[in-house]
């Protein structure tokens, strides 16, 4: 008992030794005020590290406090384009995307090398990139563009501090840093759309139509939107809904902007474009379209027409016909952008499929159709539609044979209608 007494104010200072060594290794990377998140870092094929984006900091965190929630390019991703396609001098479009509305004046950069907040190095050299800052108009999207394009073969690590703050004034908890690499050759992709804080919904309606949900067993996972209250949810409850249901609320007015916003982008893009030759049957021939595949590659027993990243536009519709598949193959790159355009409807067919190959995922696919849009019985649909003036309808599937949406139904002029024996999930961001 005494020997152990003689010890204890050796035993109380070791474990306060312990305990604030523990504190400081939460946040302090040597970088004023950077720390580490409370997740492994990834690591790469040629042996670096990244953190990823959107994990939760060790330090003090919390709704007032912003994060950054996701980044393109994705951390990790060893196959990304050099450039974006449309920038100017050949450039590679950075985005993160952070939870709260941010201060401008603390990230953006008129001017290349104006602020250190969000920066973008070669990992191997340290050499930092040229290239501007802007936020977007809600102020939580910020985008770096490069004065050129990035080299092929070339690791890049991105670098957010906490030099920035909410429009509140509050700083990132720590300083936030991720990595990837480019392809080689040298190759130029679509840019990421933007659906701002729409990203969170499954279904919107807006012009006073309504959403309707038809029982039984249809679920959507996300949010439900009505533009200003007139409209009506039919059968939106928590059994059928497992996010907010927004009539008319300020949140549903700003979803309408950024999907409005997001269409325009979308919608209106022509750079890259190639032409749809078959484009009442997406899964037939497409001509000199040198994003499309025919005789396909094979993908497990069948072979499948193959669409590659890019952008595919129709004056008129663009259908897929009963029972057709056709592959979004994005050739190992996560953030690879589809985008099919449609002057008027968009049509799929019972039992049709898309599929996605080779990491390509819904969150990154898109459809806008400049009528109507209308998805098959018991189909297999991926990626997010936006109508322009008419209504997106979701057909039923049947017991044992469900309709299945991965993505999202934006109607810009019309109603929104899910029948029974659907699911719409929403993308993950």
């Amino acid at each position: 008992m005494k020997r152990f007494e003689a010890h204890q104010p050796y035993l109380v200072f070791m474990l306060i030794v312990s305990v604030f060594i523990t504190i400081l290794s939460g946040c302090g990377d040597g970088g004023g005020g950077g720390g580490h998140w409370d997740v492994p870092a990834e690591t790469s094929g040629t042996g670096t590290t990244g953190i990823i984006p959107g994990a939760v900091c060790t330090v003090d965190s919390g709704p007032t406090i912003p994060t950054v929630t996701s980044s393109n390019p994705s951390s990790g991703n060893q196959n990304v384009t050099t450039s974006t396609t449309g920038v100017a001098g050949g450039g590679k479009l950075i985005v993160a995307t952070f939870s709260l509305a941010m201060n401008p004046a603390t990230i953006n950069s008129a001017s290349p090398g104006a602020l250190s907040t969000f920066t973008l190095k070669e990992k191997a050299t340290g050499t930092t990139v040229s290239g501007t800052v802007a936020m977007d108009t809600a102020n939580k999207v910020a985008t770096f563009t490069t004065s050129a394009a990035l080299s092929p073969n070339t690791e890049y690590t991105v670098t957010i501090t906490t030099a920035a703050t909410s429009a509140t004034g509050v700083a990132i908890a720590c300083s936030y840093e991720w990595n990837f690499k480019t392809v080689t050759p040298a190759a130029t992709g679509q840019a990421p759309v933007n659906l701002g804080t729409a990203g969170t919904y499954g279904i919107f309606a807006s012009a006073d139509a309504a959403v309707t949900l038809t029982l039984p067993s249809v679920l959507v996972e996300g949010d439900v939107g009505l533009m200003d209250g007139a409209g009506v949810c039919i059968n939106c409850d928590a059994t059928t809904v497992t996010g907010a249901i927004e009539n008319g609320t300020a949140a549903a007015a700003q979803a309408q902007i950024d999907i409005n916003a997001a269409y325009t982008d979308a919608g209106n893009r022509a750079t890259g474009l190639c032409t749809l030759a078959n484009n009442t049957e997406i899964a037939g021939p497409q001509g000199a379209c040198a994003g499309y595949t025919d005789p396909p590659g094979t993908i497990g027993p069948t072979a499948f027409p193959t669409y590659l990243p890019g952008l595919y536009w129709s004056a008129t519709t663009i259908g897929l016909g009963v029972g057709q598949t056709i592959v979004l193959d994005a050739q190992n790159n996560p953030d690879a952008v589809f985008i099919f355009q449609a002057g008027s409807a968009i049509t799929t067919g019972t039992s049709s499929v898309i599929r996605l190959e080779n990491g390509a995922q819904a969150k990154n696919v898109w459809w806008t159709a400049g009528t109507a849009a209308t998805l098959g019985v018991s189909s297999i649909f991926k990626g997010t539609v936006m109508s322009l003036a008419a209504a997106v309808s979701v057909l039923n599937g049947a017991v044992g044979s469900p309709t299945l949406v991965e993505g999202r139904l934006f109607s810009q002029g019309a109603a929104a209608t899910v029948g029974h024996d659907a699911t719409v999930t929403v993308p993950a961001p």
